[in-house]
């Protein structure tokens, strides 16, 4: 039998102020697929990741299937896709330990509290630990979070995502604000966590080329709120397309595996 996506999106529109953010959008992620999201800003990349999460409809058309199903429990939902964002780190707070911000995702909150009848158990830390390790980022569990390094706050971010045990995992220009040496850093990581076969599917939002790592096998090209195209990331990544993305001629030099863009 046949498994059912991950997330379907048939069609789907979002306006705002009589304008369209989002027109027409066809997309399906399968389970276990790694998909990067590409656009320059304005193209509604976040838009998109909010309607994915639920955090928005879409009000001018269109239909959301998540798992097969089109209406959701909302509380629930937030527990099976993760949303990894600058704007959520903001809101850990500063002298949180960052294991302990780790288990808070377990129950989808922003800083760790617990009833006396639903606390963490020794498990939830064991398993927190193992997704920072995953991260290659152990040594961090006993510091604060408001002290970690942007890109540490990234992996710490990711490995709290991953506690509800998610089907899907939405990363939201992680390395935006980073310098170079952080970026690599963090994209490594990335790099591994992603060869692990149990890991969610991964989508990852940017309008870096750069950025998208060789784990990222599909690739969706928006611009202007429409899909541009949607494929193999090697089959799409081209001079002709970048032309018709940014309206600027590039040649693409592959290095490593990783696309780099460089000016005509």
């Amino acid at each position: 039998m046949r498994k059912v996506p991950a997330l379907e999106l048939r069609k789907v529109s979002y306006a705002l102020d009589g304008r369209k953010i989002l027109d027409a959008v066809d997309w399906t992620v399968r389970a276990g697929e790694h998909w990067a999201i590409l656009g320059p800003n304005g193209s509604g990349k976040t838009t998109l990741l909010r309607i994915a999460c639920g955090f928005l409809w879409p009000n001018a058309g269109g239909e959301v299937r998540r798992n097969g199903e089109t209406l959701v429990n909302l509380p629930e939902l937030r527990k099976s896709i993760g949303w990894v964002t600058a704007s959520l780190a903001a809101e850990i707070p500063r002298r949180e330990p960052a294991l302990e911000t780790v288990v808070s995702g377990k129950y989808a909150q922003m800083g760790l509290f617990s009833w006396p009848w639903d606390k963490p158990t020794r498990g939830d830390y064991k398993r927190a630990e193992r997704y920072l390790a995953q991260m290659g980022a152990a040594r961090l569990k006993h510091q604060a979070f408001g002290t970690l390094s942007q890109g540490e706050q990234q992996k710490v971010m990711i490995a709290r995502a991953r506690m509800t045990r998610p089907y899907l995992v939405l990363l939201d220009e992680p390395c935006a604000g980073m310098d170079p040496g952080a970026r690599e850093n963090f994209l490594a990581s990335l790099e591994k966590l992603g060869k692990n076969i149990k890991v969610p599917a991964l989508v990852y939002v940017t309008h870096h080329i750069e950025e998208i790592l060789p784990m990222f096998k599909n690739i969706l090209i928006l611009k202007n709120g429409r899909v541009l195209a949607a494929g193999k990331t090697d089959a799409l990544l081209r001079r002709e397309m970048l032309r018709k993305l940014y309206g600027v001629d590039f040649d693409l030099e592959k290095k490593k595996q990783r696309y780099w863009p460089i000016p005509r």
